[in-house]
């Protein structure tokens, strides 16, 4: 299982290719239980769902990146949300004063989700 793991963090560039949702915060589109599957690409689109880690948080985040822009080095920047939630996450989620991700924080893009496979990890 560990050797898998490794392989999958590998082909996927992404630290933890496979994470389960915790939280409502993506509902309706993704619902507590789902799996989904990681993938860390080289440039993010608003639209994208992707799962973050913040410094004062243990749990990753899954949220929709929902405005993009690169700043005076060339890194691209993010702004994220819950779809369930009514305001972006820089007024709460993120770290106090941070205002955009970056992506040493993203731990990856999700392209594929098996709905309720992983409810039982999180019952």
């Amino acid at each position: 299982a560990l050797m898998i793991w490794k392989s999958l963090m590998i082909i996927t560039g992404s630290e933890s290719p496979v994470v389960v949702v915790l939280s409502g915060s993506m509902e309706p589109t993704m619902w507590r239980g789902d799996i989904l599957a990681l993938w860390m690409p080289d440039d993010f689109d608003v639209g994208d769902i992707v799962v973050f880690s913040i410094k004062e948080r243990d749990i990753p985040i899954i949220h929709r990146v929902i405005q993009t822009h690169k700043d005076e080095n060339g890194e691209i920047k993010i702004l994220t949300k819950g779809d369930n939630n009514q305001v972006d996450d820089a007024y709460g989620i993120y770290a106090r004063g941070q205002m955009w991700l970056t992506k040493d924080e993203i731990m990856g893009k999700a392209i594929l989700y098996v709905p309720q496979a992983g409810f039982l990890t999180i019952w």
